[in-house]
């Protein structure tokens, strides 16, 4: 059979499935074998040489670039020693995934020998092309230079025998061209904050870290079913397909039995990603067919970012292996669930203390609610800036489809804090609330050390959820990467504890006590941040009502959600927060925006020249079929006969006809309207442009096209249906 949808599956039931050994033994034999960890820095470092980067690592001192060499001669040796040849730089641009350019360790010599070397400048810096990276302006084509710098606070690995480097990318001029950068600044930013604020509790914590713990979601395609579908090889969604008969319906597919060729890939990927030292924990099957989740152990902020930054590359290649494809875009098919990347966040002290667990004591309970309500008024103030680092285009089609988030920033803590919180606000109406001493919570307030972790209920529908000792950041994409979500959310939570440390110290300097003055400040925040609370059914029409009344916004498309970037507030929490300055902020709103309508762009033209030469052609096959069938009963049958044999068919032809005749109309609409937008000049109004006028196209030939689905002859249809792209055999 000529036809690619069954070449493809002809291929697949014919193709023998291959047989993987796995190394037997304990995970931990081999887990981060191909990292320099501690222990590969204790053995190929000097001690002079080791105690930098550990101080570098713990406290954020600089290397001593005569110290440099001493480090890189290490690393070299680490690495050579599992047979690495090259090095490389690794970081992360604005394209949202990762860069690499491979240097060999080998120089000639004389007599036409060669040696392997690598010098401290090498580690610390490189040059690679600025002007080949998203820059939003900052660079210009012929202003090529940049620089890539190392970032010793994680830990280099090795990948295919070249040591990679993980590095921050800026300009020539300083501004950051990378996600990395602005992380490590928010990072320190939140560090200085909320130690800070602990000192008001415990003066021996002298550093507190972000953690994070993503939840990678992800599907699975044959790669002969894949490479039959040029939508989903182009955009990464399918961009017509007809719902199958039976998809999730059943709820069977959650939590069942992992697929053979499934385990054979997620014990394939996992074994690789130990080795990496990236500590998955949990794999199991999601709740559409085909569907599949992995989440790690929670590690520091950075770190955890490099690990799915990682992770994802290394997924896709290991794939090809099982003659699987890995998607990971948000909506791959249209109406079963998408994916996302729950990004669980939360803060930890040097002393090893989760500042989001609920105490047993007066005193860390007290400082739990510190650290929680200052959450809650960071979100509430800048819940359009939290959207902004979530918006994509393929996102998009995700939020508010119930079986994610909405777009609407809420947040979630589950009916005994809640009550906790309302308590506090309502109980004392009148005069100053006195405290027992300066880190006790007042007499007469409730004290919490019943509420416990697992005594919170998890809310699926809720963007923003508080589950016992972390906050569960649901509605970041599963393709995105964690980093901005991360810079905004710390930066955020900086910001807002510097200033209730500014707020607490100045009534202390008014003569108010120290517990009092904590009190006073927490309890007004709880006021003004409870309309960001929210307990019930996100996804409801009524939520969507309430939250309009509550001022809450409701911004279902990138262009508009991404103007919160650059709002007078969001650029000044920013600035001067040493983040991001004004002009690399607009930067990056100008690229998300250019990347957006880029997609759209793409989808757009894909999807005309699929309607255009693949479907319309096989339609008007299938009519033809029917026309001559329609002439043949004519020449066989007498009229009565003729007219009740061929009336479905003609009825069928005229159904054919008109769907074929909407698809040209709406894909010469869609053209006209995307040459128009093409000519506007500003990236916010071409998005704009794009969104208005070309999408909707989209959805209308998608209709016109699924409905031919179920008329065309299932033998002639041209491309691999969703009932088999969703189940693998």
């Amino acid at each position: 059979m000529s036809n690619s949808r069954f070449t493809a599956l002809d291929y697949i039931l014919k193709r023998e499935r291959q047989t993987f050994s796995f190394p037997e033994g304990k995970i931990s034999d081999f887990f981060a074998e191909m990292t320099f960890n501690d222990a590969a820095m204790r053995d190929f470092l000097t001690q002079e040489a080791y105690s930098a980067v550990r101080e570098a690592m713990e406290s954020g001192k600089k290397i001593d670039r005569r110290m440099a060499d001493q480090i890189a001669a290490g690393l070299k040796a680490w690495a050579m020693s599992k047979g690495a040849t090259h090095y490389t730089h690794w970081f992360h641009p604005l394209t949202g995934g990762t860069a690499e350019k491979h240097d060999a360790f080998v120089i000639p010599v004389a007599d036409g020998k060669a040696l392997e070397n690598f010098r401290g400048t090498e580690l610390v810096q490189q040059e690679p092309d600025a002007s080949s990276f998203p820059s939003g302006g900052i660079r210009n084509t012929f202003e090529a230079r940049g620089y890539t710098a190392w970032d010793p606070s994680s830990p280099a690995f090795l990948m295919d025998r070249t040591l990679c480097l993980p590095t921050i990318f800026v300009s020539y001029t300083g501004e950051a061209l990378d996600y990395k950068t602005p992380l490590l600044k928010a990072l320190a930013a939140l560090d200085k904050a909320a130690t800070q604020v602990c000192h008001y509790f415990d003066r021996g914590v002298t550093k507190v870290s972000a953690t994070l713990g993503w939840e990678q979601e992800y599907f699975l395609v044959d790669t002969a079913l894949y490479q039959a579908r040029p939508d989903l090889m182009l955009t990464g969604r399918t961009l017509f397909g007809h719902a199958a008969a039976k998809d999730q319906q059943l709820e069977d597919h959650y939590f069942g039995t992992i697929h053979e060729r499934v385990m054979d890939f997620m014990k394939d990927f996992e074994h690789e990603a130990y080795r990496l030292g990236i500590p998955i924990k949990t794999r199991h099957n999601e709740v559409a067919p085909g569907q599949f989740e992995c989440a790690p152990v929670y590690q520091e902020v950075n770190v955890a970012v490099d690990s799915n930054q990682l992770l994802m590359p290394l997924m896709e290649r290991i794939a090809k292996r099982h003659h699987l494809t890995v998607l990971l875009h948000e909506k791959p098919y249209k109406g079963v669930n998408g994916s996302g990347k729950h990004n669980n966040w939360s803060m930890m002290t040097d002393r090893g203390e989760n500042l989001l667990t609920p105490g047993r004591t007066a005193s860390t309970n007290l400082r739990f609610l510190v650290f929680l309500v200052n959450i809650l008024k960071a979100v509430d103030e800048h819940a359009g800036l939290l959207r902004a680092c979530i918006a994509s285009a393929s996102n998009d089609l995700r939020l508010g489809a119930h079986e994610a988030p909405p777009a609407i920033i809420s947040v979630f803590l589950g009916s005994q804090l809640t009550k906790t919180l309302d308590e506090i606000e309502h109980r004392h109406k009148k005069g100053v609330v006195r405290a027992g001493n300066d880190y006790e919570l007042p007499l007469d307030i409730p004290k919490i050390p019943e509420i416990l972790p697992d005594n919170t209920d998890r809310n699926r529908t809720s963007p923003f959820a508080f589950t016992g000792n972390k906050f569960e950041f649901r509605a970041v994409g599963s393709s995105a990467s964690c980093a901005h979500p991360m810079i905004i959310l710390n930066t955020i939570v900086a910001d807002r504890l510097t200033k209730f440390s500014e707020e607490v110290d100045e009534l202390v300097r008014g003569h108010v006590k120290k517990g009092d003055a904590i009190f006073q400040v927490l309890k007004r925040y709880i006021t003004e941040s409870k309309r960001i609370r929210f307990e019930g059914n996100s996804y409801s029409e009524a939520w969507v009502e309430e939250a309009s009344k509550r001022g809450l916004p409701n911004i279902l498309s990138t262009p508009r959600a991404l103007e919160a970037m650059i709002t007078p507030a969001s650029i000044s929490l920013l600035e001067r927060n040493h983040v991001l300055t004004e002009r690399e902020s607009r930067a990056r709103h100008e690229i998300y925006l250019e990347n957006y309508t880029k997609k759209i762009q793409i989808e757009g033209r894909v999807l005309g020249d699929l309607a255009r030469n693949h479907i319309i052609p096989v339609a008007i096959k299938y009519q033809n079929i029917l026309i001559e069938n329609v002439k043949g009963l004519k020449e066989v049958l007498d009229m009565e006969s003729y007219e009740a044999a061929s009336a479905f068919q003609v009825k069928l032809i005229r159904e054919i006809s008109h769907h074929i005749e909407q698809i040209q109309e709406q894909v010469d609409i869609m053209i006209g309207q995307r040459k128009v937008a093409n000519r506007i000049e500003g990236a916010e109004e071409k998005a704009l442009a794009y969104h208005q006028n070309v999408l909707p196209c989209f959805d209308i030939i998608r209709r016109h096209v699924d409905k031919l689905e179920l008329k065309v002859d299932d033998e002639l249809w041209p491309l691999p249906k969703y009932r088999e792209l969703l189940f693998l055999r």
